[in-house]
């Protein structure tokens, strides 16, 4: 592995980016908000998940690509919550609600490398009690590792010294051909329902799939070109399940990505309204509409507010674990 600087905060915080690889898989993870910054098939010209190539795109439009985001991902109506008869209060950044924990979120947090290898590497993270508004000195770990036949893991860990609320999501676009849009790309998730979302984009109630735009049972064609347009989690299961695969993703190059997950959710974002510019992603441009899928395994969202969702509720003595996987094949 290899560690080099990527560029410096406001504050004056170097960012490091870390290298991992087998020589079939190729990992760039860089040490603000433990993000994906690059990953790359050796047989292929490109990368495979959008990215920025100066520290200056994370800090503005590209903040949450490739992060891992937390410690609440997706939305929290009314930026507030209540556990055990307290009412907090979370900073809000998305009008009256909290997305992705609000500013000062994990995806905006520098993590310190733990532990490394050719093809693994830990980063940890400490929140300090009160961060945002979240109760609780938690201690989050995510580790990447690569294994043989071009699988990239990533296991999230997370631990509190007081009851508070953990959900965590890789917030990764992926792009299977290389090209400025997913035109062509099908999609597949093995959910028989979905949450449909009011004006807030908070979740009313599980909805089944059948005989809807969300049923994606069968492949169905995603993004540019595509009347419907999706930001909605997928409800995998009622609870945290052991890993096992959930959906699959393939682009018209025949590139095929299929992701395991243990969580009990699927947010699914077709970047219909994603614009990078002026900074330019890895293809030499800005990102715009379309340019990638955001398919983020997690808790369902809202769920500090919802005893009817799957609990994403930490104490102290307990250890949140999350293991996502995301085998790359050419597909036959």
């Amino acid at each position: 592995m290899t560690r080099t600087a990527f560029g410096k905060t406001p504050a004056g915080t170097e960012v490091e980016r870390l290298t991992l690889g087998d020589g079939t898989l190729t990992a760039q993870i860089l040490t603000l908000g433990a993000i994906l910054q690059d990953l790359r098939l050796a047989d292929r010209p490109y990368t495979l998940t959008l990215g920025g190539t100066d520290l200056a795109a994370y800090l503005g439009p590209m903040k949450y690509y490739g992060a891992v985001v937390g410690p609440v991902a997706n939305r929290i109506a009314h930026a507030s919550a209540v556990l055990d008869g307290q009412r907090y209060h979370f900073a809000a950044n998305e009008d009256e609600t909290t997305l992705h924990g609000g500013p000062f979120g994990t995806h905006a947090l520098i993590w310190e490398v733990h532990e490394q290898t050719q093809t693994s590497a830990t980063l940890r993270l400490s929140l300090p009690d009160g961060l945002g508004g979240f109760p609780g000195r938690r201690i989050l770990m995510a580790t990447f590792s690569i294994f043989p036949g071009a699988v990239l893991e990533l296991m999230l860990t997370a631990t509190t010294d007081t009851p508070t609320w953990i959900n965590l999501a890789n917030h990764s676009y992926w792009n299977l051909d290389g090209t400025e849009t997913t035109e062509g790309h099908e999609l597949t998730i093995d959910a028989e329902s979905y949450l449909p979302v009011d004006a807030a984009m908070i979740p009313t109630s599980p909805a089944p799939v059948e005989g809807t735009e969300f049923d994606f049972r069968s492949p169905r064609r995603i993004g540019a070109g595509q009347p419907d347009r999706y930001d909605h989690n997928f409800c995998l299961s009622d609870s945290r399940q052991p890993l096992r695969q959930v959906a699959r993703l393939r682009g018209r190059s025949g590139l095929e990505m299929t992701l395991e997950t243990t969580e009990p959710g699927l947010q699914i974002y077709d970047a219909a309204h994603n614009d990078t510019a002026p900074h330019q992603g890895h293809h030499g441009q800005p990102y715009g509409p379309f340019s990638g899928i955001a398919i983020e395994a997690q808790g369902w969202p809202d769920a500090p507010n919802r005893p009817d969702f799957p609990g994403t509720r930490l104490d102290p003595g307990e250890t949140y674990e999350q293991v996502t996987r995301w085998h790359f094949r050419d597909a036959p």
